[in-house]
Formats: C-alpha cells, structure tokens, sequence
C-alpha cells in the first residue's frame, strides 16, 4: 500500500522578493558612472556583491529570512545564484559566457574558469527610467502631462473652438447649426434648404504639435570632479525622459547625444553604462552633432537640451585634430562654440541649458548661450536636476513653435 506524506511548502526566498524593490536598489550599481575613478565592473560576482548589499539595505529579507541566508556559503550562494537567475528570467539582465580574462585576476573565484557577464536588457532599462519618472513626477505632485498644446488651432474631431468656414485639406467635422445658419441667412426659411461651398463651417480644436529633442550630455571628467558625482543623476533623468515621450507623447523623438573630447550619438539602450573619462568638453561639436540630427527629423518643433557643468574646452579642427585648453575659458574655445549656438537659433532650434556648477565665469557663458539661441538655462544641483528638465518638457517648451 502507497503513502503519501504531507509536508509544509517552503519556497525559496528568491522567490518571494519583490524584484521591483530589489531592480530599483540595484539602481546605482547599474548605473553606476565612474564616479571615484572606478571602471564598472559588469562582472556577475559584482553582481552578486550588489544584490547581498542591497537586500541588506533596504531590509527586503527578514531578520530570520537573512540569517537563514547568512548561515553558510553554499546557502548564500545558492541565494544570490537564484536571484541572478530571476533577475534573467524576468528579463531584466542578460548574462553571456566569456572565456577568461586575464586583465580581470581578481573577478572570478577560481583560476581558469570562464567569466560570466551580465548587462541590462531594454525592459531593464525601461524600467529603470520608468522608476526615475515616477520618482520626478511623485516629487512635482499632480502633473498633468499630455501632448504638446500650442496657442494654434485646427479642425479635428474634438471640438475645443469657435467654428471657421471650412477650406480644403480640412477635416470634414461639420458644424451642422453653423452651416445651416448660413444657408438660412441667404436663402430663408425654405425646404429643402439649398447649401453652397461657402456655407460650410467645420469645428476647431487645439493644435498639438510633434518635437524632437536632442538631448546632450556632457561626459567630461569635470563632471564627476570635486566630490560630487553630477553624471549619475544626469543618466537618471535621460532614461525618465525617454520613458515620458515613450508612454506620453509617441509622435515625439528623442535621441541622446554624449560630448567630451568629440560627440557621438548612443542609442538610449546602451545608456546605462556609460561612463565619464579623463576627457575634455568639445562643446561645439556636441552642438554640431545635435544639429544634424535635428535636421533629419520632419517635426514641428526642435530643441536641444544640454545638461551640463558649463565649461566649454575644446574644439575639433578642420584636418580632425582636437584641440584642448582645460585652464579657464579660451577666447577661440568660447567663440567657435557661441558661433554655433548662433547657427541653432538661424535654424530656429532653442537649447535650454541645465547647469551643474555655480562658478560666474560659467554662468555668464550658459546664460550667453541661452539668450543667444532664445532657450532657457537652469541653475541646479544633483539633487533637484530631474525636476527641472520635466517641468521644462512637460509645461514650458511648447512656446517654440516654428
């Protein structure tokens, strides 16, 4: 005879943690900037490092839950070993297999054994800047966000204005008692009521327009200078503006632009591990770059939005030289980089600048350039750089119209 025995289900911890609390404490590991002078490190046992601290943290284990995890090595590895796992699972990471690296003695546990690697997935990363926007939006209150109204109308199907006599290319939303009113007026009273071309009205509503933004980053050493990581907050607001035109403004386009000794474009998936580096601020050729991509786009309105610590401090020559002056503010630096914001506003494109230092010299030069180019430059920190740049997108840029 066959018994069947009955015992209480225990799962295992990593199944029960919550993996929105733990992927948003991984936040700054994953996007982690070179702050201190430190390479990422997208080693999986660093992963692991960052996973225990994190769940210490936060507190996302119990008191009895951690001790139980804590009570050998081959428990804790099992544990961090599962929540990797879960993590690739739910598609947040990504690992692949690489043979050894000897550059990299330290990372492994055992000598000869394949380093695995992990790096962000674009759900990982659209959570992440979906985590940043809530966090910029929490902070601003109730913000009511939607298309980009401007002071113009047009006809459509919701009504928002007086009627207009309708023209061709209009849509055909008919002002019935508008149109009927006219013929009325000329004709009289009279069944059936003869209509011409010239008694159509058709409804108004607002015009809401499409914009492509470029948004610049300023990647130069200075930026993780004098005790202060100014990167890491920049990155967070790149993913929260990229998550606010995905959901919220789908006409839109966004693409992001990283200066220093040159300019390149990064596609916003990769965003999360880029780094600052010894590199000067090529300011000019960020803004030359902006242009050019601006200028494939068939939208509206264009922007650019500079995120940076103000000091321009080098040029790229014609014969693809660069040169640098990292010692004040060079007279040729600073007039070749303000030519070129003179040439953003000839093809009507703004840039609003959002500065992460408060040295004069460099105020006066952001300030310059947002004149200037007609944009409109922020004076902030680390701390309070998110809710400047949404506010600026979500209720004061539509003034650009072109």
């Amino acid at each position: 005879m066959s018994v069947v025995r009955y015992h209480e289900y225990v799962p295992d911890l990593a199944d029960g943690l919550d993996m929105g609390q733990l992927v948003d404490a991984l936040s700054d590991f994953l996007l982690f900037s070179g702050f201190g002078g430190e390479p990422a490190d997208d080693d999986v046992d660093a992963l692991h490092d960052a996973i225990l601290d994190a769940v210490i943290r936060r507190g996302l284990l119990s008191k009895t839950e951690l001790a139980r995890v804590l009570s050998s090595s081959s428990e804790l590895d099992r544990f961090l070993d599962q929540m990797v796992q879960r993590l690739q699972r739910e598609g947040v990471l990504a690992l692949q297999q690489q043979p050894e690296e000897p550059a990299h003695p330290a990372g492994g546990s055992g000598e000869g054994a394949p380093s695995a690697r992990f790096q962000l997935t674009e759900k990982g990363i659209d959570f992440l800047g979906f985590r940043a926007l809530r966090d910029v939006l929490g902070s601003l209150g109730r913000s009511s966000f939607g298309r980009h109204d401007t002071r113009d109308l047009a006809t459509g199907v919701e009504a928002s204005g007086a009627s207009k006599d309708y023209e061709f290319g209009d849509t055909l939303n008919l002002d019935v008692s508008a149109t009927l009113q006219s013929a009325l007026a000329r004709e009289g009273l009279r069944v059936p009521i003869p209509l011409e071309y010239g008694d159509l009205r058709v409804h108004q509503s607002e015009y809401q327009s499409s914009c492509a933004t470029v948004l610049l980053l300023d990647c130069s050493h200075s930026m993780v200078l004098y005790g202060e990581d100014r990167f890491t907050p920049a990155k967070r607001v790149a993913l929260a503006l990229s998550q606010l035109i995905r959901t919220q403004y789908p006409g839109d386009t966004l693409r992001l632009v990283l200066f220093h000794d040159s300019a390149e474009e990064v596609p916003l998936s990769q965003l999360a591990r880029v780094q600052v580096g010894p590199y000067h601020t090529n300011t000019r050729e960020g803004l030359r770059l902006a242009q050019r991509l601006l200028n494939r786009e068939d939208k509206d309105m264009r922007q650019i939005v500079m995120i940076t610590d103000g000091k321009p401090s080098a040029l790229t020559e014609p014969d693809g030289t660069i040169y640098k002056n990292a010692y004040g503010l060079d007279p040729r630096v600073l007039g070749l980089t303000l030519k070129e914001v003179a040439q953003c506003r000839r093809q009507g494109i703004p840039i609003h600048a959002f500065m992460l230092a408060r040295d004069r010299e460099l105020v006066a030069f952001v300030r310059r350039m947002c004149q200037i180019s007609r944009g409109k430059a922020y004076f902030t920190t680390p701390e309070t750089l998110g809710r400047f740049v949404l506010m600026d997108f979500l209720n004061k840029r539509t003034q650009y119209v072109h």
